[in-house]
């Protein structure tokens, strides 16, 4: 059997190329393929007392233990006190979170620019007896309706409206007051920044997005210290069952090889874009953490290691952004965000975002950068016909 660096190991003195290519890897055994392939299983031969660590399909999958080792160790890397827990998607991710920690009479304070989704949690929550408090990400304004909360659930940056908040500052305030905190990391993804570094007790994310970046698995994760919380969110995954198929979990992992590489090549574009797209006079409300002049900027550098590959702006009308998106030959016309093709989509269309009827939301993918930034530029010039 050859040697082969195990997690902690790997948080030593490797780059973060090094570490997504080899995180959650088994110990190689001789003649067996280096990540093993999807264990599909219902329930595990089990003789005797149930002392093993798989038992039954709901509770445990060995496909879904070395992703979790590997999520885990691009969210914490080095850390023993933190583990993760994977999910069906997203949204039974953050579920998880919110309804494991919360009871009838406690306040929770949530983003009023986060996910479109949110309002139907608020509603589902306070249908349960919670008080739910909003603010915007900006400016940290949720430290203005803290006292007596229970628990702070950050999104930074936002989606789609790209603000950023001081995530160690609201972190310091929620723990003084006893309240728990969790960080929505989607747009970020482990290689932009690490809510956990910063003080927070959860990170969640939507796997479905830039983590997988293929467009092809819905999936979702928590991350968070070993206690009672996440002992909380997984009794919650075992109640509803929010659990990833193995096929899913499996393709998870395998994409996780190629985030370092995906996220380099999507950021580096997302910027050159976003610098193209400055100065047009039919381009307003332009919003990338990465530009200097950008509102978020300032904050945003000083706890993300990478911008993200989302970009916001604004067209005058709702015709001129559908004739935009018409025009496009390199991007989709598509939801969602982080895959290696660029999409974008008139995020007014769904009507759960406080956004103009022109507001366009675009996903930068893995194309040649002057490819997309030419076939932007023309998109915008053809929509002016």
């Amino acid at each position: 059997m050859s040697g082969s660096a195990t997690d902690g190991e790997l948080s030593r003195g490797v780059g973060e190329g090094t570490r997504a290519v080899r995180a959650g890897l088994p110990e190689p055994v001789k003649y067996e393929p280096t990540l093993p392939g999807p264990v599909f299983a219902a329930h595990f031969h089990l003789p005797g007392e149930p002392t093993g660590p798989y038992t039954y399909g709901r509770d445990e999958n060995p496909t879904w233990t070395h992703l979790e080792h590997a999520i885990g160790e691009l969210e914490a890397p080095g850390r023993d006190d933190v583990e993760t827990l994977v999910f069906a998607s997203g949204m039974a991710a953050i579920s998880s979170v919110l309804f494991s920690q919360l009871r009838a009479g406690d306040a929770v304070v949530l983003p009023d620019d986060g996910y479109q989704v949110l309002p139907l949690v608020r509603a589902q929550l306070e249908a349960y007896g919670i008080e739910v408090r909003t603010a915007p990400t900006r400016g940290d304004a949720q430290l203005d309706v803290l006292d007596g909360a229970k628990l702070l659930w950050i999104e930074s940056p936002s989606n789609p409206g790209l603000d950023v908040c001081d995530i160690r500052r609201l972190v310091e305030a929620a723990h003084a007051r006893g309240a728990l905190v969790a960080v929505d990391n989607t747009l970020a993804t482990p290689l932009g920044q690490r809510p956990l570094e910063l003080g927070a007790d959860f990170s969640v994310a939507s796997g479905t997005k830039q983590l997988t970046g293929h467009g092809d698995v819905l999936l979702g994760y928590v991350t968070g210290r070993v206690g009672a919380p996440m002992t909380a969110v997984r009794r919650w995954r075992k109640i509803v069952g929010a659990i990833p198929g193995p096929m899913e979990a499996w393709l998870a992992h395998r994409s996780i090889a190629t985030l370092q590489l995906r996220v380099e090549r999507q950021n580096t574009t997302a910027m050159a874009v976003a610098e193209a797209l400055r100065g047009r006079p039919e381009v307003s409300g332009l919003r990338y953490p990465g530009l200097p002049d950008d509102p978020s900027h300032k904050v945003a550098s000083q706890q993300m290691r990478r911008y993200g590959c989302v970009i916001s702006f604004t067209l005058s009308t709702r015709a001129r952004a559908e004739r935009f998106l018409d025009a496009l030959r390199l991007v989709d016309d598509a939801t969602s965000f982080g895959g290696v093709r660029s999409t974008a989509e008139r995020r007014g269309r769904w009507g759960g975002d406080a956004v103009p009827e022109g507001f366009i939301r675009l996903s930068v993918g893995a194309e040649d950068p002057e490819d997309l930034v030419a076939d932007v530029l023309r998109a915008l010039e053809e929509s002016a016909r």
